[in-house]
């Protein structure tokens, strides 16, 4: 360690920690749907987002799961190519670009929830009475950086 750095534990740092493991659990959840299905890690994403949230704009998703704008429009692109989703026009702002599940992108989704579910089941048996105190603590953060008063 360089001596003119301030004390400093990074393992212990909860920023850097939440990145690490949020990295390591969406890869560890890829390695279910990535070789059977030929989706990455974006496209679940935006897949995942579109299908559960009504009016989803690519601006809209790039908020939502923090992934910058050419990363999800690459994906959004990808998933309209492979029959997946739509875009429209909204009628608002024509600016925008609304997504929407095709038919063929909901039979995807319906096959990949499962996959999710289990993988979220696995992590709960692991947890097993902590997993409601670590959603509520989650909770708790989520609203704190959502009113920026964190």
């Amino acid at each position: 360690m360089l001596q003119s750095l301030p004390n400093f534990d990074l393992e212990r740092y909860l920023p850097y920690r939440f990145a690490v493991l949020a990295n390591r659990l969406s890869a560890d959840l890829a390695k279910n749907y990535k070789v059977k299905y030929g989706i990455s890690r974006p496209e679940w994403r935006v897949l995942l987002n579109v299908g559960y949230t009504e009016d989803l704009s690519i601006r809209d998703i790039e908020k939502r799961v923090g992934l910058e704008k050419s990363i999800v429009s690459r994906a959004v692109s990808k998933l309209e190519k492979k029959g997946y989703l739509t875009k429209k026009i909204d009628i608002r702002d024509r600016r925008l670009l609304k997504l929407a599940l095709t038919e063929q992108g909901g039979e995807l989704l319906s096959k990949l929830i499962p996959i999710a579910e289990a993988f979220q089941s696995e992590l709960n048996k692991f947890l097993g009475d902590q997993e409601k105190t670590l959603q509520d603590a989650l909770d708790r953060l989520m609203e704190k950086t959502d009113d920026k008063t964190l």
